[in-house]
């Protein structure tokens, strides 16, 4: 979950908007070039697609390269090169090696299914019902993908630095999001010690399913903020 965080949705660009209004036409995901309607691709347009599609021949390679030869020893050179890209290309999509991994598309997917859901939900059933939703949409090749990341971040300290920053954006989102649904301010402390424990539900599960390959991702996280959600109210 990643990008552009401190920003409500409605302040997220338009064409941002559009592309990620409703799960099922994504397209795009870390690493992953997922099929989509024609009417879909029509509204993206040409330019957006391959955009897109780059970002994912990227990172696909890139990831592809630090398990085959480490992380520190990958240049930006070596993925450019495999992408068959230029190494300036590769930084106007990519400020750095760090975030070819961290980067990804999920907190707009994540925010329109907030949106949607039901006003009587608590905050917490509706986030849990918004992170759900999107992670049941994950193909078996997303989870892996996700599996060999947070497996990456954890060994590699300049990761585990960038997912921090990563993760304390998102955090913020929790709460922009939580704090309009129930008409109270984003740094108001309740509601930041909310969107804290929501942050602190997902690491744990993220990081239990990185060290066990033979677990459900979806249903571990759907179980994990269940029992917040009896330990927690707002």
């Amino acid at each position: 979950m990643y990008r552009c965080r401190t920003r409500h949705f409605a302040e997220i660009d338009t064409n941002i908007q559009m592309k990620y209004s409703t799960i099922k036409n994504v397209f795009y995901r870390f690493g992953e070039w997922v099929e989509v309607s024609e009417d879909t691709k029509h509204k993206l347009g040409l330019r957006e697609r391959k955009k897109a599609k780059t970002m994912a021949s990227i990172q696909m390679h890139a990831l592809r390269l630090f398990n085959e030869l480490g992380y520190h020893e990958t240049t930006v050179e070596q993925i450019a090169e495999a992408a068959e890209i230029s190494p300036s290309t590769f930084f106007r999509y990519f400020a750095s090696k760090e975030e070819v991994v961290i980067k990804d598309n999920y907190d707009p997917l994540l925010i329109a299914s907030f949106e949607k859901q039901p006003a009587e939900l608590s905050p917490l059933q509706a986030l849990r019902n918004a992170i759900i939703s999107g992670t049941n949409e994950l193909s078996d090749a997303e989870l892996e993908t996700m599996r060999n990341r947070n497996r990456l971040i954890m060994a590699v300290p300049e990761l585990r630095g960038a997912t921090l920053n990563s993760l304390t954006g998102t955090m913020q989102l929790f709460a922009e999001i939580v704090a309009e649904r129930i008409g109270r301010k984003p740094d108001d402390p309740d509601v930041r010690t909310f969107a804290g424990a929501v942050i602190g539900v997902n690491i744990s599960v993220m990081l239990y399913y990185a060290e066990h390959s033979d677990a459900d991702f979806a249903s571990l996280l759907a179980e994990a903020l269940g029992k917040l959600e009896f330990s927690f109210t707002l």
